[in-house]
């Protein structure tokens, strides 16, 4: 049973006009700037990366960590300039790219609740966003790490 057939006559003739006036969202516009913007934020880490590797004399798989860890300081450092909204705003999902959008939440997190202290305000707020991806996080590696060990253990 459809959504629009429990709606009263009076209620159809609003959702008409409501959906006459609706401005329609550039769906694939969007899609395709969040796909271009998220893939040069990669690439941006990438390269940093590969400074890493040819500059500091780190190794492939021992360079992913201070890569990590300098997108994080540059997108919490965007997030206290208030640049990395702008860039949200213009971006759209591409901004999220899992690092930097995670820096960006427990900055601005952490920022926004600054006034209330340290440990109540910026220590509890900060994880409030953060911690269910953390959590997120932890369980789905496990859960993989179960069904790789059931697998190719056996």
């Amino acid at each position: 049973m459809s959504k629009k057939s429990n709606l009263t006559p009076a209620q159809q003739a609003y959702q008409k006009i409501a959906d006459k006036h609706e401005t329609k969202r550039p769906v694939g516009k969007n899609c395709l700037k969040a796909f271009i913007i998220g893939g040069l934020v990669c690439t941006f880490g990438q390269l940093i990366q590969n400074g890493y590797i040819y500059y500091f004399d780190f190794t492939e798989k021992t360079a992913g960590d201070p890569t990590v860890a300098t997108l994080v300081l540059i997108a919490s450092l965007l997030t206290g300039f208030g640049v990395y909204d702008r860039f949200g705003h213009f971006a759209g999902a591409g901004s999220a790219v899992p690092v930097t959008g995670f820096a960006n939440a427990m900055a601005s997190a952490a920022i926004e609740h600054r006034t209330e202290g340290y440990v109540l305000g910026v220590g509890s707020n900060m994880f409030k966003l953060a911690g269910s991806v953390i959590v997120f996080g932890v369980f789905a590696a496990f859960v993989i790490v179960l069904i790789k060990m059931i697998f190719f253990q056996l």
